[in-house]
């Protein structure tokens, strides 16, 4: 029994040191490591600081993916004030600044070191047409249309609504992307006065017109009839401007690509030798074309411009 005990004692002895020799270990290890990472955090700020791994100049920018935007306008987007250390950037915040621009759909940015610089990858949104929003007194117009052609009694005409201002007009100019997007034109044109404008009009209210607007674009692109104006101030009536003249297409539906086909088919009207009478093309029924001629009876000074 004291053998036991005896080699018993031992064992616990030396337990009991080799315990204490591993808290003495990881003790050091610990304080290694404190100092290690503390080093690297002081070295990676002393080496952000350094001229290598600071943005001196708008050049040192990189911008990729712009179409119709130039690089120097999408660095004037950049909230960046130089010298700028790179490793205090944060790319996210850049990428929504950006993307709260106009022009500016997507954008991503990365930093890199050697040489020290950014890199800007930007989605733009192209402008396809311009839009200009209906007039309030040509809404009411088209509102009342149709009691205006019944029998109730007469009343004193109203007096026209006033023309819109010059600032007004600026007010409901805007652009339209494929997509649908809108955006006022002041606000794109603040960015750079050359950007190119283009020459397909959009007349109506966004709101009505936008979940239509993708497709029909689409299959407008594709035709190759030339159209200039859309006007979309009663989705009744679809009225388009083109270069055979003035077309009715009634309600945008699916027969706008047939629509398109037939008026393609056309294209020998203007040699037609009453061409100048005609007030317009009926296409609401693409399978039977119409035409509209002017009324023989109106003297030539009452006819619209």
């Amino acid at each position: 029994m004291a053998s036991f005990a005896s080699v018993s004692q031992s064992q616990l002895g030396r337990r009991r040191r080799e315990l204490r020799r591993s808290r003495r270990v990881k003790f050091f290890q610990r304080c290694w490591q404190t100092v290690a990472v503390s080093c690297l955090a002081g070295g990676l700020i002393w080496v952000s600081t350094r001229p290598g791994w600071v943005i001196y100049k708008p050049e040192q920018v990189e911008i990729e993916g712009n179409q119709f935007l130039s690089a120097q306008t999408v660095r004037s987007l950049l909230p960046l004030d130089y010298p700028q250390s790179l490793m205090r950037l944060q790319p996210q915040a850049i990428a929504e600044k950006l993307e709260s621009a106009p022009p500016i759909a997507q954008a991503t940015v990365t930093r890199h070191l050697l040489p020290a610089g950014l890199t800007v990858r930007v989605k733009e949104r192209y402008p396809v047409a311009l839009s200009q929003l209906a007039a309030v007194g040509d809404a009411v117009a088209n509102a009342k249309a149709v009691q205006e052609t019944t029998d109730a009694p007469a009343v004193a005409p109203k007096p026209a609504p006033a023309a819109p201002t010059k600032a007004e007009e600026v007010s409901n100019l805007g652009v339209l992307d494929k997509s649908g997007w809108w955006t006022p034109l002041k606000s794109y044109t603040s960015l750079d006065r050359t950007l190119p404008l283009p020459t397909l009009k959009v007349i109506g209210n966004p709101d009505v017109y936008r979940n239509e607007w993708p497709s029909l674009y689409q299959e407008l692109s594709r035709s190759p009839v030339k159209v200039s104006e859309i006007d979309w101030q009663d989705p009744a009536n679809l009225i388009l401007k083109t270069e055979l003249g003035t077309v009715h297409l009634g309600p945008y539906s699916s027969k706008f690509a047939a629509q398109l086909s037939a008026l393609d088919k056309m294209r020998q009207l203007p040699k037609h030798p009453r061409y100048s009478q005609i007030a317009y093309i009926n296409l609401k029924n693409p399978q039977s074309p119409a035409i509209k001629m002017q009324q023989a009876n109106v003297p030539e000074q009452t006819k619209a411009p």
